[in-house]
């Protein structure tokens, strides 16, 4: 069994350590850490010691650990983190490698708790979010559901400014951002108030942490509707027709099962409609639009922009010829246009599909249309396609919205 000491430092670049430490540190073969880590506990480490850089890849880490444990049979590896080494740090990477190891800790503050302890802010409320090698997801989660006061960790392309940009981008501008740079560092150590506008315009040093808080006490208080009204919408050349209805929208939400999904496709967007909707209703979502028409990425954009729903995933092309590949799989997907070509559509998608994923296609009946073409019905092509594809109906909603063409809601599974 390989066992582990794992000891939490700040930037200071005269760390203290306990007794318990210093005697772990004097008595240890084999260290490991960042290459900061390094710089800063390199006078305490043995003459004879081994140091191994935790870098990426981390099986080339994990597999020094096995040969510095087979070759000088030390009893223990101690390893340097930042902060406490269970707050998004390397003993986590260690328990989810290692499951069977002995790990014995040393933490000292993380971060994001020195920063509240310079503003003398109360944390115990704080929502954390790693941008850390991590996309923007749970960020955009956080702001859709409207966070009072959410600490973030960084990186070098999740900087401060950036962060501060996609909030003004998407309307979160009743934010207030605290930033810390090198916290512990008695020397380099800053602490920063900014607007958010004013932190688009500057540059801070790395390592960072930051803290959003709302200007007032309140928040953010501006209504959300529940269905947001179509007018408010830009729309494709300016056809109001060219969107799925707020009624429908919803009821096309509904029949997705989105509060028990994780990865929506919107299969033909337009407008960006029902994947605006499912991001501000369901923003544990990830999102993936589809639309063959280029002119449709700005407007879903701006849509997106208008309502305060960052997260969503466009991809422009003909969906039949897309590398989907690296794609977030879907367990639910939701056809809103299809070109005549529904069946290879509905094929293609189905190879990604998760085993229990659900497919929601909205029909729409027109009589006079399709007695003037000999064209079969996207109803037709749904009919048939699920026949082919051997996959199970559920019974069609129908609908009629004021003096539009009446709208059947369909769904399938496996």
């Amino acid at each position: 069994m390989m066992r582990f000491f794992v000891i939490g430092i700040t930037d200071n670049p005269h760390p203290f350590f306990t007794p318990e430490v210093i005697k772990s540190i004097k008595s240890g073969k084999v260290f490991s850490g960042g290459k900061r880590h390094h710089e800063i506990v390199a006078p305490f480490l043995p003459d004879d010691s081994e140091w191994i850089d935790i870098t990426v890849p981390l099986d080339a880490v994990f597999e020094q650990y096995r040969l510095a444990i087979a070759n000088r049979q030390p009893s223990t590896i101690v390893v340097f983190a930042s902060g406490d080494p269970l707050f998004f740090g390397f003993a986590n990477t260690i328990k989810r490698r290692l499951p069977d190891a002995e790990i014995v800790l040393a933490p000292t503050f993380n971060s994001l708790q020195m920063l509240a302890h310079r503003l003398v802010l109360p944390y115990h409320d704080l929502r954390i979010i790693s941008l850390t090698g991590r996309p923007w997801q749970e960020l955009d989660r956080a702001l859709i559901e409207r966070t009072s006061k959410i600490g973030i960790l960084t990186d070098r392309e999740h900087t401060p400014a950036a962060i501060a940009r996609r909030l003004l981008d998407y309307g979160y501008t009743h934010y207030q951002m605290h930033i810390g740079e090198h916290l512990g560092n008695p020397t380099l150590e800053r602490v920063t108030t900014l607007s958010l506008e004013a932190a688009t315009h500057n540059d801070f040093s790395h390592p960072n942490c930051l803290i959003l808080v709302p200007l007032c006490c309140d928040g953010d208080t501006s209504p959300r509707p529940f269905g947001i009204p179509d007018h408010l919408f830009s729309h494709l050349d300016g056809r109001e027709k060219m969107i799925t209805k707020m009624p429908i929208r919803l009821l096309t939400l509904q029949a997705l099962d989105l509060p028990n999904r994780h990865t929506l496709w919107d299969i033909g967007f337009c407008t960006g409609s029902v994947s605006i909707e499912a991001r501000l209703l369901f923003p544990h979502l990830r999102i993936e639009a589809f639309e063959i028409r280029p002119e449709c990425e700005a407007l879903i954009q701006q849509n997106a922009r208008r309502f305060g729903a960052p997260g969503i995933n466009i991809h422009i092309g003909d969906f039949r010829s897309l590398c989907c590949d690296t794609i977030a799989a879907p367990d639910a997907i939701f056809i809103g246009g299809h070109g005549g070509h529904l069946k290879e559509i509905m094929a293609k998608a189905l190879t990604f599909l998760a085993p229990d994923g659900i497919i929601v296609f909205n029909s729409v009946t027109s009589p006079v249309v399709e007695q003037a073409t000999s064209r079969p019905s996207s109803r037709q092509l749904w009919n048939e396609a699920c026949e082919e594809l051997g996959l199970r109906q559920s019974p069609p909603l129908r609908i009629q919205l004021n003096d539009y063409n009446p709208i059947e809601i369909l769904t399938c599974k496996r």
